[in-house]
């Protein structure tokens, strides 16, 4: 089974975002069972908070719901429990390794690494753009579907 933890600041925009997209993803294509897929944040501000609203509503135009999604912290264990810790950014990358402390096994990486265009992936708490999030999202999940087909891991 691989596991995927996404990571972001808050755990309430884009890694629940990534979790459910990519959750769906695996399921239209029969890999759910190959998967254990989770979020969670690098900061302690929204935890217990459900999704925020912009996500629910975005992900709910194709279909997918957050219902039961709650933020959740990533903790140091969480290296260890995970195969691929995958952030939004840059900055969660340094909020991931303060928590985690060093990277021996290269797990963590950034969602849009794997495709053609690596870059950030803005936060819609700030820019207000679920749309643009939504899609650089759905960019970087199939990149990372693709990354694991191409090393035969599926």
């Amino acid at each position: 089974m691989i596991k995927v933890l996404f990571i972001c600041l808050g755990n309430i925009c884009r890694s629940p975002m990534a979790e459910f997209v990519f959750r769906d993803m695996v399921q239209k294509r029969g890999l759910a069972d190959r998967f254990h897929i989770a979020s969670a944040a690098t900061s302690s501000e929204e935890l217990g908070n459900p999704v925020h609203r912009g996500t629910t509503e975005k992900l709910k135009e194709y279909g997918i719901s957050t219902k039961g999604k709650y933020a959740v912290q990533l903790k140091k264990k969480d290296y260890q429990e995970y195969d691929y810790l995958i952030g939004m950014e840059y900055r969660n990358i340094r909020g991931i390794q303060r928590i985690i402390g060093s990277d021996s096994e290269h797990k963590v990486s950034m969602l849009l690494d794997f495709t053609g265009n690596p870059r950030d992936i803005a936060d819609p708490w700030y820019t207000g753009n679920f749309d643009k999030t939504y899609d650089d999202i759905l960019e970087g999940c199939e990149g990372f579907l693709n990354y694991l087909e191409s090393q035969n891991l599926l």
